[in-house]
């Protein structure tokens, strides 16, 4: 997967999952040295599909698109600073607590999707994650899917984000 970067809100959350299909999305502007300082409303990333993710059918195992989510997440965590792996070193685990899934249409082998993540909510101790999967070539709606993550601390107790990671992700400290 590919990671691409998108600064500002190009598309109103109104319309951000139910936009219409056709190839809308602007050109991605490179990485800048500290995402921290320069949020991502949006991060996007891409995938070809493997002929090993489709089914008998022809098209990708429902299953297979959880394993995007998380990939997607991980580079959106990325893109603002943090690597699941430094939150690790950190103490922090972010654990799924809640994911929904509506399927829309199919993907099929050799398509290229796009993953489009958000983060919709951040507290003390949780965030929520939106996301839209559609084909790269023409924007036809995959999945839209949401996810709820706890904090959680090296021993697996409930513990608050560390205020950098707060903050970069768009909470408020002492939220």
């Amino acid at each position: 997967m590919v990671p691409q970067r998108r600064s500002g809100n190009s598309i109103p959350e109104s319309e951000w999952l139910e936009r219409p299909s056709g190839p809308t999305m602007q050109p991605s502007s490179p990485i800048p040295p500290d995402p921290v300082q320069l949020p991502v409303a949006e991060s996007v990333t891409t995938h070809r599909v493997n002929y090993s993710e489709t089914d008998q059918m022809g098209v990708v195992y429902h299953a297979r698109h959880v394993v995007w989510l998380d990939v997607a997440r991980t580079e959106h965590l990325r893109a603002h600073g943090f690597s699941y792996k430094e939150l690790e070193a950190r103490g922090i685990r972010l654990v799924v607590t809640d994911l929904a899934v509506r399927y829309r249409n199919g993907a099929r082998y050799d398509d290229l999707v796009r993953i489009r993540c958000r983060v919709t909510d951040v507290g003390s101790r949780r965030v929520v994650f939106r996301y839209a999967l559609e084909l790269a070539e023409d924007g036809t709606p995959i999945a839209d899917a949401e996810t709820t993550l706890i904090s959680l601390d090296a021993s697996h107790r409930l513990t608050r984000l560390p205020a950098d990671v707060l903050a970069a992700l768009g909470g408020k400290a002492g939220a």
